[in-house]
């Protein structure tokens, strides 16, 4: 039962060697001359020491979230938001239904930017028509988003 559970564990000889288990042995056959002459050719493997890894300190990165593009759809590109891009502000479709900090952490996580403020506008949806027939054009939501002070985003 021992030998089964090494199995799943995915033990290899040489750390068993370590712990002091035996491995497994073969049914042994009586050498040959040539057999004994070629144990005494091979030289003893020589373990290296494990050499240690140094830690690298790196610059303090943003985290990344998964569903970040599921929030945020596709940048809006307006005459407005050309101006407002100069200011540091930019506007973004989304999806219905997410809050400031979903858009937030979804815009830090994506472009890799820190965002000061998200204010969102939900767009209804307009009254169409096409000779007799009537419809509706698709509402939407934008959010406006204002970034750090030198910090930029490139959409087009």
């Amino acid at each position: 039962m021992a030998a089964l559970f090494d199995f799943l564990k995915k033990k290899d000889a040489t750390e068993k060697a370590r712990e002091g288990k035996k491995t497994p042995a073969k049914r042994k056959q009586p050498k040959t001359e040539k057999a004994v002459k070629r144990d005494e050719k091979k030289e003893p493997a020589v373990q290296e020491p494990k050499k240690e890894v140094a830690k690298m300190t790196s610059v303090k990165q943003k985290k990344t979230y998964g569903f970040s593009y599921d929030i945020v759809k596709e940048p809006h590109i307006s005459e407005k938001g050309s101006i407002l891009s100069e200011k540091n502000q930019y506007i973004f479709r989304t999806i219905d239904g997410a809050n400031k900090t979903e858009i937030k952490k979804a815009i830090e996580g994506i472009y890799g930017v820190d965002v000061l403020s998200v204010n969102i506008v939900k767009i209804p949806a307009k009254k169409r028509r096409l000779g007799r027939t009537q419809g509706y054009r698709k509402g939407y939501t934008k959010a406006f988003i204002k970034i750090k002070e030198g910090q930029k985003i490139e959409i087009i």
